[in-house]
Order: structure tokens, then sequence, then C-alpha cells
């Protein structure tokens, strides 16, 4: 039996939190893309899903910009139409991915504000009762600090130095901490690998392009770190930066973390974030790396990061990207799963493929 949240018993599984009449309701309880919702590890347990939806609402180490604890709900309320009679093909690859993925919400991680030891050790225990199951981390934060304990619940069941990460962002997140500190957002990449999670040169950084200081650039040196800066990218080709990411991060590693942060891309395109710098990926560009990413690799675990509904601007754009990156996420999963896609498959009719005859 499962406990709700009164400790009140129940059968374990997950809940359905619509009515029977609500196949086409736009409103209700806010799970992603309606999903149905676990409590316990008890309920992950049944129903062996493939991917776990989970929050870490938590932005106590972002300093002066604080406003990414609001960012699981808003990503989550970004597009509400569920799965109530939805159709979710996607519209480049023309799958749905809940065709062949189970997938659930597992709720928020129990933040306590101003006590980082104690909620990290929460994100911990969460991200390791997912993969002890057997299910994909599919990570809502929350500000880049809770990378660390994200990548350290799945070394936690994992092992040490067996997981390799990609790291899209603008900032290389490697800043010594100040005496007295815990952690930073700006620091959670130099824990991991001084902590021993993640070697330094499986750890691979993609888009950076913020100024960074001579003693973090030699730390990073120092470490093996791979780093792919803005300037490289716009040389190479951003498909090109991805293969190399890819195969270094996991030459050694047997499995692969992808963390993303939303202001890897341009503020113009995502500007509901704490630190923005210009120059940086589209949108676009964005969502077609994740999807590949998932489908061409097989992903232990991902988080999608620093998006701040209240620097946000328009319609909520950096929560819709946030949302359609993890959606990405589920397109690419379920079609490594499915098989039979080619690397950079795009269906013809969405590609410029020949004409159709309408019947």
């Amino acid at each position: 039996m499962a406990d709700d949240a009164r400790g009140r018993q129940r059968p374990p599984g997950a809940l359905r939190l619509e009515r029977d009449d609500a196949d086409w309701a736009v409103d209700g309880y806010p799970t992603f893309m309606g999903c149905p919702l676990t409590l316990t590890v008890d309920d992950l347990r049944a129903e062996q899903p493939d991917v776990v939806i989970a929050g870490t609402p938590w932005d106590g180490a972002m300093g002066s910009a604080p406003g990414a604890r609001y960012g699981p709900r808003a990503i989550r309320l970004a597009e509400y139409t569920g799965r109530r009679g939805g159709d979710w093909t996607h519209p480049v690859v023309r799958i749905d991915p809940f065709d062949h993925l189970s997938v659930v919400d597992h709720g928020d991680v129990a933040v306590v504000h101003g006590a980082p030891e104690k909620t990290f050790a929460r994100v911990r225990a969460l991200v390791a009762d997912v993969v002890g199951v057997g299910a994909l981390p599919l990570l809502l934060g929350g500000d880049h600090s809770v990378t660390w304990p994200h990548v350290r619940g799945l070394t936690s069941v994992l092992g040490r130095g067996k997981v390799g990460v990609v790291h899209l962002d603008a900032h290389a997140d490697t800043w010594p901490l100040a005496d007295g500190e815990y952690t930073s957002h700006g620091s959670g990449m130099r824990q991991l690998i001084d902590g021993g999670d993640v070697a330094g040169e499986h750890f691979v950084q993609v888009g950076l392009r913020s100024s960074t200081d001579r003693e973090t650039l030699a730390y990073m040196e120092a470490r093996g770190m791979r780093s792919q800066w803005m300037a490289e990218i716009r040389r190479s080709g951003l498909e090109a930066a991805l293969d190399r990411a890819v195969e270094e991060a996991l030459a050694g590693p047997e499995h692969l973390f992808l963390s993303v942060d939303i202001d890897v891309c341009d503020p113009a395109h995502a500007p509901g974030t704490g630190a923005p710098e210009p120059g940086g990926l589209t949108s676009g560009e964005l969502l077609e790396a994740v999807r590949r990413i998932a489908h061409e690799v097989p992903l232990a675990g991902m988080d999608i990061v620093e998006v701040s509904p209240p620097h946000d601007t328009g319609v909520n754009i950096t929560a819709v990207l946030a949302h359609r990156v993890a959606y990405e996420a589920l397109t690419g999963t379920a079609m490594r799963k499915a098989g039979g896609f080619a690397p950079g498959y795009a269906d013809p009719r969405a590609a410029g493929g020949p004409p159709r005859r309408m019947s």
C-alpha cells in the first residue's frame, strides 16, 4: 500500500486527476501534459514508467535574480491541454511520443527554502528512486545549482564516474565557491567534478559565450573539461558540435546526462531567465538538438533549468520554449524506443517531400 499526503493508505499506482467527462478539458490539475500523477516510490514501482517528470523548485542559489523556483509550475502550465483527448503527434517526425512511452508526473521535490543541504538530499533521493525503477528522470528546475544533486542522485545508483554530461549553457558554471557558501547556481559543475561524480574530460559544455575569468578558465583546462564556445559553433556548425560533445562525454562512461540551461538560447528567444547572454542559439536550434540527442543516445537523465517566470515576457515564451524542450526529449526518446528512424530524421511531409494528393 502507498500513503497519501495525510498518511492514509491507498493501492499503489498513478493517480488520474481528470474526471471521466473531461476528454477535451483544458483546465484542471496541472501535471505535465496531463500525465498521471505519482507521489511515492511504490507508485513508481507499480507503474513502471519509461519517463518520470519531476520538479525542483529551488532558486536559493541565484543571488540577485531569483525567480526560477516558479519554473516547474510555469513549464507545466505553458501548454496545458493535456492528454485528455489530445493528439501530441510531433510536427516534424510525425509520431506521438505517448504512443510509445509511459510517462508520469512525480510532482515537485519538497523544497525547504533556506536549507540547501536538506533540500538537495531530498533531490538526490527522488532521482535515485526514479533511476532505481529503471525510468528516465526528466527534471524541471529551478536554478542551475540543482544539476549537482540531480547528477549525484543518478551516480548514487549508476556509479561515480559512470556518467558523462553534455551541458548546454551560456555560462561555464564552474566558479569557485566563496567562503561559507554551500552551493551557487554558477558553481554546480565544479562541485560535480571535484566531488568525483563526473570526470572533467567527460563533462562537455556547448554554447558558452559569457565573459569568464582567468582562474575559472584555468580550472576548466586543468580538469580536462571540454568546452565548445559559440564562436566555434558558428564556424563549424551545431551538428558537428553535438557529434563531438556526445562522443567526448561517452568516451568511457556508460550513461549520459543532458543538462539544458534555457539561457543557452539568445535572450531574443528566451528572455525569462536570470542571467541572459546575447549571441546564443535560436529556439529552433535548441529543439532540434535536444530531439536529436534523445533519439541517438540512450539518456540516463536530463534537466531543464533557469526558467524564471518573473523575468519572462509576452505569453510566457520562455516557459513555452522549456515545455517544448521537454516535449522534444520525449519525442526523441520515443523514436529511439520505436526504432526505424535514421539520425536527423524528418517526415517527408514536414521536410519538403513530394506533394500529396488530397483525398
